[in-house]
């Protein structure tokens, strides 16, 4: 017996819907449409809905999944202990929950670090702090700040156990909305992200995507199961590790490049470290200066900076052009070249900040060591490009690795097998995942199809 899903993905510029067939994992249709964010973002899902009801009658009555990255995405900020041990993990935590980090503090909270926290206005706080069984008195300190402050934004506590059941008795007494998790540290050398992430998609769903307004009809915070980036990472494990007995590809990296951001997601095994928080096979990192559109003008900065682009004066009144009307679309081939040239340099320089570099260090008597920052990406098999520019760019992919090099201690891929997400099937795999995964992983497939002949 076989059925069909539609995946819906509300972006920040566009809205993707795709109707796939399960457990086949066919793709039927496909459909875009600008996200009407000015209006209601289902108007622009009713455009793609009939595109593919016209394709396929069946998709009228289809079960309907979405994820949301539009009106902002998933803000989120953190509040740890320790700079280098729980604020960072609970930093890495939240992108790899699909948000966007917009505050991270540390040592406690006062009322100048409240404030601070106002004017990052985030969507949900992540609450860390302390070991199992550990210092419990910064956590506790916090939440009590938070309380007597009024806080109303949603609350996720991963941080001590032994301190959790009193964080969580000041915050009710005070109103303010909350879910517990687990230790994102439990113990040093140690993160365990899974819970977190879960209690994060769970305030997603029942507080933010409903406090965003993005829709006046009741039936759109029942489609949306969760962020388009905790989404598309969810696929991303998916495409590299299998399930049970579903095939994995091995090490994977797929770099999103977008309008605003630039999101690298990758899945490899992280072996033994020594770092005082441990790495873990999922990483997520956004890159908030990069992109095709808003952030023109800040990756032709960065690019010249690294050598990628020269910032001649027409280049730069090309990248204004984009920074100003977002919705520009090329239209000529020198036009449609800049874009190209733009997103390799996105690619390049987002692929390197994620990988981060082994250097050559000395110690006070002298010694000599490699110092690795990062996620070393070296040995990763497949690098899969996403986006509007790779997906509808004539042959832009074959430019997706224009800038991968290892010179200078990059810890980039060095001889992946290099594939497009043409048919934009990552995030309908990762919103079928949990329910179809038969489907999703066939779904995920068709990335061969897409081989780049660089």
């Amino acid at each position: 017996m076989t059925d069909v899903v539609v995946c819906v993905d509300f972006g920040s510029t566009f809205t993707k819907a795709a109707l796939v067939e399960v457990p086949s994992g066919t793709l039927l249709a496909h459909a875009e449409h600008p996200t009407t964010i000015d209006t209601d973002v289902l108007d622009g899902y009713d455009a793609c809905a009939a595109v593919l009801a016209a394709a396929d009658p069946r998709a009228a009555d289809a079960e309907v999944l979405a994820c949301s990255s539009a009106g902002g995405g998933l803000r989120i900020a953190v509040v740890g202990n320790e700079a280098l041990v729980t604020a960072e993990a609970g930093r890495r935590v939240a992108l790899s929950s699909g948000g966007k980090v917009v505050h991270v503090s540390s040592g406690g909270l006062d009322a100048a670090g409240v404030e601070e926290l106002r004017e990052a206005q985030p969507d949900v706080v992540l609450l860390v702090g302390g070991t199992d069984g550990g210092n419990s008195a910064v956590l506790l300190g916090c939440g009590r700040t938070l309380a007597e402050a009024g806080w109303r934004t949603p609350v996720v506590v991963a941080g001590n156990v032994d301190a959790r059941d009193q964080v969580a008795a000041l915050l009710d007494g005070a109103g303010t909305p909350y879910v517990l998790a687990g230790n994102v540290v439990p113990r040093i050398g140690v993160l365990e992200p899974a819970s977190a992430r879960r209690a994060i998609r769970a305030m997603f769903l029942s507080h933010v995507i409903g406090g965003k307004h993005l829709s006046q009809r009741a039936h759109f915070t029942t489609m949306v199961r969760g962020a388009t980036p905790d989404v598309v990472l969810g696929a991303v494990e998916l495409l590299a590790r299998g399930t049970g007995t579903l095939e994995g590809a091995g090490d994977v990296v797929v770099v999103d490049v977008g309008g605003a951001t630039t999101d690298v997601y990758s899945v490899v095994d992280p072996g033994e470290s020594e770092e005082v928080v441990a790495l873990t096979a999922a990483t997520r990192t956004v890159e908030g200066d990069l992109g095709m559109r808003w952030s023109a003008t800040t990756t032709l900065d960065a690019a010249v900076e690294a050598g990628f682009l020269a910032g001649t004066a027409e280049e730069r009144a090309a990248v204004a052009l984009r920074h100003d009307d977002p919705a520009y679309l090329p239209d000529d081939p020198d036009q449609a070249q800049v874009d190209v040239a733009l997103a390799a340099a996105a690619i390049g320089l987002a692929v390197r900040r994620h990988a981060g570099r082994a250097q050559v260090r000395y110690d006070a008597a002298g010694g000599r060591f490699v110092e690795r920052s990062g996620t070393d990406l070296r040995e990763v098999e497949l690098l899969v490009g996403s986006g509007g520019v790779l997906r509808h760019g004539a042959d832009a992919g074959r430019h997706l690795a224009d800038h991968l090099t290892t010179d200078g201690g990059w810890q980039v891929p060095e001889h992946p097998r290099v594939v497009v997400d043409t048919d934009y099937v990552l995030a309908p795999a990762g919103l079928l995942a949990e329910q179809h995964p038969e489907a999703a992983h066939r779904l995920l497939q068709r990335l061969g199809r897409h081989r780049v002949t660089r």
